[in-house]
């Protein structure tokens, strides 16, 4: 037992300490800025990188993947908020989201991301990111008032709603904080350049604040009048758990929308946690398997308690796990260790904190947009062929014209239209000769034949001429649906009727009278 802990020990101070503070510093702007763009309490997404390092870490099956607040969720989380009128409310939701990812996992429901096309999720995700990219461009600005978004994605570009949002953003834009945003840039151009490479240890977005930190020190010690006002920067009170918001219970059941939020939430996050399981158990050296239902049973539980403690959604985030990995860890201690390190950083120096410049966590928060939904995707899927493209553009302009939900439910029956098409021509094949000058058809249907091949089958067997031959040939099929030989069985009368002479092999004839 001391040699077990004696080794977990060195692991941790070798690998996983120095892990887990990279991590940290790679989280910190990221729980910062996606409160900001989930329209949340600040304090809510370091809660929630607080609660995915201290709480799902000890209870998840994977080694290396990290959980906190995640971009993904950003469009969903900003438009509950609103819908439901209060943050007090919305916590509710995010409760229903954790004990619905709990049930998922107690029933094993964790292969539900494999029913889910690619294009669709990469359709929903690139959608994410455009909204995300869009939401972020007036803050970068200067903006800083909250009621820029608030009518909607596509509201903003009606003429009523175009010429309102110019004239009032036209009234608070701010050239400090655009010169802000540009040097906080400098960072992602110049980690591009080859010489720079040794410097890409630091973690990109702790150098996107430290240089929109240091340009508005500057600006305050010459006292410029470019210096940013207090709206302009973070603000996480000195004293962070007196100012939590608590869900309000009292409004659990006379608020319509909170249980179907919640659902969506869970269902969001159950679905992008998984992915990124997926992409983290491929980057492990080890080649240790994550067991998905336990992890979606720890994502519930941490959202859960992100619901009772003022916390926004969490899922395991792929920025952080890959960071992780980047960083040498070997256990779940680094997750841990990440947590741990974010929850002293809001007891000690919420004052440094509340130095961050919002315009550059929005850069932050465009370059994670950027990344979900950048130009080289859109041409890789529209290499992959119409069957995959066209679920993925029609699952992008249906969210970004009503929701994520409906967005994905429309890219869904696309996907299923492809599905049932490809049914219909896959699941059987037909052929033509001529013997003794008689026309002979041969229609051999394959593995699987199913009532999604029946108006086709029926209106090739009534294309059939008279006086021919026809074979239908069922020897190597697995499964053959009852509503096919029902059709089959029935045709047999009709080819009769036609001098067809009908021969069927491996095909069992069922009794059709009842039916007539």
């Amino acid at each position: 037992m001391k040699r077990t802990i004696k080794y977990y020990r060195l692991i941790w101070l070798k690998y996983d300490l120095p892990a887990g503070l990279s991590v940290f510093l790679v989280a910190l702007p990221l729980c910062l800025g996606i409160a900001l763009a989930s329209g949340a309490p600040l304090y809510s997404g370091l809660l929630s990188g607080i609660i995915g390092g201290l709480v799902v870490a000890l209870i998840s099956g994977s080694q290396l993947a990290v959980s906190g607040p995640a971009a993904g969720l950003t469009t969903v989380v900003a438009t509950s908020i609103i819908s439901l009128g209060s943050y007090q409310v919305f916590l509710l939701a995010v409760i229903i989201a954790g004990l619905f990812q709990i049930i998922l996992g107690i029933l094993k429901l964790g292969t539900i991301a494999n029913y889910f096309p690619s294009s669709v999720i990469k359709g929903m995700l690139a959608a994410i990111g455009i909204m995300l990219i869009s939401k972020q461009i007036p803050i970068a600005l200067g903006y800083n008032l909250p009621d820029f978004w608030t009518s909607g994605f596509l509201e903003i570009f009606t003429i009523r709603g175009f010429q309102h949002n110019i004239i009032n953003f036209n009234n608070h834009i701010s050239s400090g904080v655009i010169i802000v945003t540009l040097i906080s840039i400098i960072p992602y151009i110049l980690l591009q350049v080859p010489a720079t490479k040794k410097f890409k240890l630091i973690p990109i977005p702790l150098l996107v604040v430290l240089f929109g930190v240091a340009t508005n020190l500057f600006f305050i010690n010459i006292n410029s009048n470019l210096a940013l006002d207090k709206t302009q920067l973070v603000n996480i009170p000195s004293d962070i758990f007196s100012n939590i918001s608590f869900p309000n219970f009292s409004n659990l059941f006379s608020h319509p929308l909170i249980l179907k939020d919640g659902l969506i939430i869970g269902l969001l996050a159950s679905l992008e946690t998984l992915l990124c399981i997926e992409a983290i158990d491929k980057l492990d050296r080890r080649n240790r398997i994550t067991p998905i239902n336990r992890e979606l049973v720890a994502q519930g539980i941490g959202n859960t308690v992100c619901g009772l403690l003022g916390a926004i959604p969490i899922t395991a985030v792929v920025v952080r796990g890959s960071a992780n990995v980047d960083a040498g860890a070997r256990t779940k201690l680094s997750a841990f260790t990440h947590g741990l390190f974010l929850l002293l950083a809001v007891l000690l120096i919420p004052f440094l904190l509340n130095k961050i410049p919002y315009a550059s966590l929005s850069v932050i928060l465009i370059a994670t947009g950027y990344n979900l939904a950048k130009p080289k995707l859109f041409r890789n899927m529209w290499s992959l062929g119409w069957k995959q493209f066209l679920p993925f553009i029609v699952t992008i302009f249906v969210i970004l014209f009503t929701d994520l939900l409906i967005g994905v439910s429309i890219g869904l029956l696309f996907s299923f239209y492809f599905i049932v098409r490809n049914n219909f021509k896959e699941e059987y094949k037909i052929t033509e000769t001529i013997e003794n000058n008689i026309d002979t058809y041969l229609i051999k249907l394959n593995s699987n034949v199913t009532f999604l091949n029946k108006v086709n089958l029926r209106k090739i067997l009534d294309e059939i001429p008279e006086n021919s031959k026809l074979t239908i040939d069922g020897s190597e099929c697995n499964f053959i649906d009852y509503d096919i030989l029902e059709i089959i069985s029935e045709y047999d009368n009709k080819a009769r009727d036609r001098n067809i002479k009908l021969t069927l092999k491996g095909i069992e004839k069922v009794n059709v009278t009842a039916i007539h």
